[in-house]
């Protein structure tokens, strides 16, 4: 049984990032609105920052485990611009801050906190002062005994905010985003009855950074391969607007090599309606990406590719079943752990090394598993 306080009346939640970094936060969102039932729910979060960022209210919208949202000009140095947000969240009048932000250093974190307590707020939730907080080594200060198992960021960020209780980061109630029947429904009529019924393969091919990349070419050729070993298949585009144009090239291989229907959702839905289509995808197939999240979130399987700029499971997607439940595909390497955006030196050679039948491998594998009675080229 976890803490449960009725009588805060205002949470201040801080977490920044977008698709992704609000989906593996849900488990600990779930134990926050559990924790505290009265109070009202603010995020403070980052103003997008990115052309394919969603906002974290774009993701979190209609869950009801957040009310509200300040934005966080994440960079600025303009001193106005910060006072407006401290005067905006003291006159709030936070209660309380759980904090679940990335692990950016004991010195970020002491940072963040006299920040916060400019606004006013005087208790702390799972503020990560110690290095054990900071990594992902399931609470020791080295990875000694953890490697090649490192701790999932989901788990992460649970045990930062332990005090509150359990937040059960392996249940599926946890990763509930609470998706409504009318997003369900525009899922459905954008995606159409009759490319539901050919079992679709979602598939994102974009990413908003370069070190995660596979590159189009890459996804040319696998989808060639892919229509031609399920030729009556539907194919769903999954990713932001500005990844349309790419998902509409890559899809043309799909198409000569006698794929099925193609529907590119990428204009066509909000992220939360993206995770109601995925819901309805047999498998999903696409980089470390915020989509990749949604689809584990609504359990679908997922193959993803993985670039080694993070060490091994801690982005990796969420299982709910005792086999696994996804194929992820990560090639270590000597750089692995680098962190890097852009990778130039060793031209992303971690993830330019998987080949397009490896992948393949993957999927048949993974559809065999999901629907063993429809393989072939029925």
């Amino acid at each position: 049984m976890g803490m449960v306080d009725t009588e805060t009346r205002r949470v201040l939640i801080y977490r920044l990032g977008s698709l992704g970094d609000m989906v593996v936060a849900l488990p600990s969102l779930h134990l926050i609105a559990k924790a505290f039932p009265n109070a009202e729910r603010r995020m403070l979060t980052n103003l997008p920052v990115h052309a394919k960022a969603p906002t974290a209210k774009a993701v979190l919208g209609g869950t009801g485990l957040v009310d509200g949202y300040f934005g966080y000009p994440v960079g600025t140095r303009n001193a106005w611009e910060l006072t407006k947000l401290v005067w905006e969240i003291r006159r709030w009048k936070p209660e309380v801050v759980v904090y679940l932000a990335g692990a950016r250093g004991v010195e970020v974190a002491e940072r963040d906190e006299a920040f916060l307590r400019k606004c006013g707020v005087k208790r702390f939730i799972g503020m990560p002062m110690t290095e054990a907080l900071q990594k992902n080594f399931y609470g020791s200060d080295t990875d000694e005994g953890c490697k090649g198992n490192w701790e999932p960021e989901a788990e992460r960020l649970a045990r930062c905010i332990a005090e509150l209780g359990d937040a059960k980061v392996g249940s599926k109630a946890s990763w509930d985003l609470h998706l409504s029947d009318k997003e369900r429904a525009e899922a459905v009529r954008q995606i159409g009855a009759q490319a539901l019924e050919r079992r679709p393969i979602a598939v994102s091919v974009g990413t908003k950074v370069q070190a995660k990349d596979w590159g189009i070419e890459n996804w040319y050729a696998l989808l060639g391969k892919l229509a031609d070993a399920y030729p009556r298949r539907t194919l769903l585009l999954v990713g932001a607007p500005e990844e349309s144009e790419a998902s509409d090239f890559a899809a043309t291989a799909w198409k000569v090599n006698g794929g099925g229907q193609v529907v590119n959702l990428c204009r066509r839905l909000t992220p939360r309606q993206s995770a109601a289509a995925l819901e309805k995808a047999q498998i999903f197939i696409g980089h470390d990406s915020g989509p990749m999240h949604l689809a584990a979130a609504v359990r679908t399987p997922c193959v993803a590719l993985f670039a080694a700029r993070n060490i091994p499971r801690q982005w990796f997607p969420m299982s709910f079943s005792p086999g696994g439940g996804h194929k992820v595909i990560y090639h270590d390497v000597e750089c692995a752990g680098c962190g890097l955006e852009t990778c130039i030196e060793e031209k992303k050679r971690c993830l330019l090394s998987i080949e397009v039948d490896e992948v393949m491998d993957a999927v048949r594998e993974m559809l065999e598993q999901v629907a063993p009675q429809h393989q072939g080229r029925q």
